[in-house]
């Protein structure tokens, strides 16, 4: 079967290859669909990280899949959309132990086409049917961004259990960023009832600009207005949503929230630098309006079921956007355009829905 493959820690040694079908009793058999890139897929691509299974050289790549179910079995009727979680439990940590693979405490976790596990971007994969999330067919493609989306909603849970540690409500909030990841969490806080800026390099106007706006929410360009200009404007956030990925911007998150505000970092930047922030920020602010700046990564099973139950609930919505949200479709020998692409969201197809949008 072919899969789309890479030796991680060797730079620009992705491929399509030949790769067995996994084979067990207790799993379930999915057709692969469609599979989405991000930064992650791109990161691996260039040796930065990523681990093969056990004693093998290559790892399949892929861990935002859209698969259909090819038998009956588990639950699971032939035809079934479904997607499934990336992380995996260490089983050996209280967080593991306990259903959340997402907060592991070890690291030992392995990750679907990341770390220590083959992810989704072959023609079969035999899965876990306890890691399998339904996709309503009426979601049809869209169901690719579910794992982009399962992020989001954990960011989202997480926020709300910190600013819910006291009397707080919700009202304003600012994400930085209109990739996958912010473009998400723009839409999922619009479900909510939040008013939304949604602020990016691209000027007025921009593809990114009317997607944003679409849902309602306002688009920033913060190459013309300062982040620090639009708090004073509004007079501050109680939920920033960094998504853009600069250590910079992260640390300034705390500088833009009102009283019992929470920020949020989605975006990973490991470059070596020295960031500043204003130590009355820090060491006043922060302190006399119980702000909070938390990390968030991977996400629950319950997230999953969230983020489906919000793309469904959006696309109802504003049917017309949702579908503007994949901005480049590829088959598997294509990965190259993919990996290059910089619109919203890049997808390798390998089959077809069979009638699903």
């Amino acid at each position: 079967m072919q899969a789309l493959v890479v030796t991680p820690g060797e730079p620009h040694s992705v491929r399509v290859a030949e790769h067995p079908v996994e084979a067990a009793e207790s799993a379930v058999l999915v057709r692969t669909l469609e599979v989405g890139v991000c930064g992650t897929d791109r990161e691996i691509s260039e040796g930065i990280f990523g681990v093969a299974p056990g004693d093998e050289r290559a790892l399949v790549l892929g861990h935002e899949l859209l698969g259909v179910v090819e038998r009956d079995g588990h639950g699971f009727s032939r035809g079934d959309l479904v997607t499934a979680t990336v992380r995996r439990s260490c089983r050996r940590c209280v967080a593991c132990e306990e259903g959340a693979p997402d907060s592991c405490l070890t690291g030992d976790y392995s990750e679907r086409g990341i770390t220590r596990l083959h992810g989704f971007a072959r023609e079969l994969v035999a899965e876990d049917p306890a890691q399998l999330v339904p996709i309503p067919r009426a979601l049809g493609r869209l169901g690719v961004v579910a794992e982009p989306a399962s992020i989001c909603a954990r960011a989202l849970r997480h926020a709300r259990a910190i600013g819910n540690r006291q009397p707080w409500r919700a009202e304003r909030a600012l994400v930085i960023g209109a990739g996958a990841i912010g473009m998400l969490v723009t839409y999922l806080l619009r479900l909510e009832g939040l008013d939304v800026w949604t602020a990016a390099l691209d000027p007025p106007g921009s593809p990114r600009a009317r997607l944003v706006e679409a849902s309602g929410a306002r688009y920033v360009a913060s190459r013309e207005t300062p982040l620090e200009d639009l708090r004073d404007e509004v007079g501050g956030f109680d939920l920033v949503v960094e998504a853009a990925g600069d250590a910079q911007v992260m640390a300034a998150t705390l500088g833009l929230l009102r009283r019992s505000g929470v920020a949020c970092l989605l975006g990973i930047d490991p470059r070596e630098r020295t960031v500043e922030l204003d130590g009355p920020t820090i060491g006043l602010d922060a302190v006399l309006e119980n702000r909070v700046l938390f990390g968030s990564v991977n996400a629950h099973r319950e997230d999953w079921v969230a983020a489906v139950d919000g793309l469904a609930r959006a696309r109802e919505r504003w049917p017309e956007a949702l579908e503007r949200f994949v901005t480049l479709r590829v088959p598997l020998d294509r990965f190259g355009e993919a990996f290059e692409h910089r619109g919203v969201k890049a997808t390798l197809v390998l089959g077809e829905t069979g009638g699903a949008r």
